[in-house]
């Protein structure tokens, strides 16, 4: 057991604010996370789902397998893999609000093969026990960079030999990166950076991509294959903050002006982020051999 103790205030800071509030703006299935749009016909509720496959379908799962949903959020993805994959399911939020919710809506999910489904108020630093699979999906960015090693060699001693975890995590290019790019350095882009950092997710930080490529290696993991998803989550966080506009009376009277104000900023101003190239989302295939 680690002496890391994981960030709950932080979190529930953001998370727990109300699930009224946050489904003004998500689709049904309550996915916070970039979606996939594999047609470009798809509902938003349709490119959720196609993101959880993309990502369940680099795992190699096989039925009566055990998966370890790392931030699980509101459950999508472990409702998934229990269904679709006859998988037993281990569910981690630090939001107590999730944990409500998502434990009975996963005791009443057809389960004919009997399969063991749970969610844990439980942050990485305190799980132990044996897993074939890891998923994390939009997770990472909370975890704090003094943590990223302990992350990687903590779930790398989780899994069996030829076991694979699908980290899929926003990132943000070094400013090497962004001048190959052609994308000069912008105060109002630092300032934004300031305002998400201290009123949307407190103690969030996003890692640069180099350094997973360096950290995975270095915990013992092949990085089997990265995916850039950039302009996905600009069309997804395009469709939020849309769906949040069109509920604004309702959105003022659950949450108030300055709370559906913050999240306009945030939402309008992350799908510009991604459109300008300066931050990326990428799921990484990393795989125990």
């Amino acid at each position: 057991m680690s002496d890391l103790k994981p960030f709950y205030s932080d979190v529930q800071s953001h998370y727990d604010l109300s699930d009224d509030f946050f489904a003004l703006f998500l689709d049904p299935s309550m996915t916070y996370s970039c979606a996939y749009f594999q047609r470009e016909d798809m509902t938003l509720e349709e490119a959720q789902l196609a993101k959880i496959d993309l990502a369940l379908g680099k795992l190699n799962l096989a039925p009566g397998m055990t998966l370890l949903d790392v931030g699980c959020g509101w459950g999508s993805t472990i409702k998934r893999a229990l269904q679709k994959y006859d998988v037993n399911v281990i569910g981690l939020t630090l939001s107590r609000n999730q944990y409500d919710r998502v434990n009975p809506e996963l005791a009443a999910l057809p389960n004919p093969t009997g399969r063991t489904a749970e969610v844990r108020l439980q942050g990485w630093e305190e799980f132990d026990g044996p897993v074939d699979r890891i998923v994390s999906i939009g997770a990472f960015e909370h975890f704090r960079k003094e943590r990223h090693t302990a992350f990687l060699e903590k779930t790398y001693r989780l899994l069996p030999p030829a076991g694979r975890m699908l980290l899929h995590t926003i990132v943000l290019y070094n400013d090497q990166d962004l001048a190959a790019m052609g994308i000069s350095p912008s105060f109002e882009r630092l300032l934004f950076g300031l305002f998400v950092s201290q009123e949307i997710f407190p103690g969030g930080q996003l890692p640069d991509p180099r350094k997973i490529r360096d950290l995975g290696p270095a915990a013992g993991y092949v990085l089997e294959r990265e995916q850039a998803l950039q302009l996905h989550y600009a069309r997804t966080l395009d469709l939020w903050a849309d769906a949040l506009q069109s509920r604004q009376s309702r959105a003022l009277a659950v949450g108030g002006r300055t709370v559906y104000e913050r999240y306009l900023k945030y939402l309008t101003g992350c799908a510009d982020s991604f459109r300008e190239g300066a931050i990326d989302v990428i799921q990484f295939t990393l795989v125990k051999e």
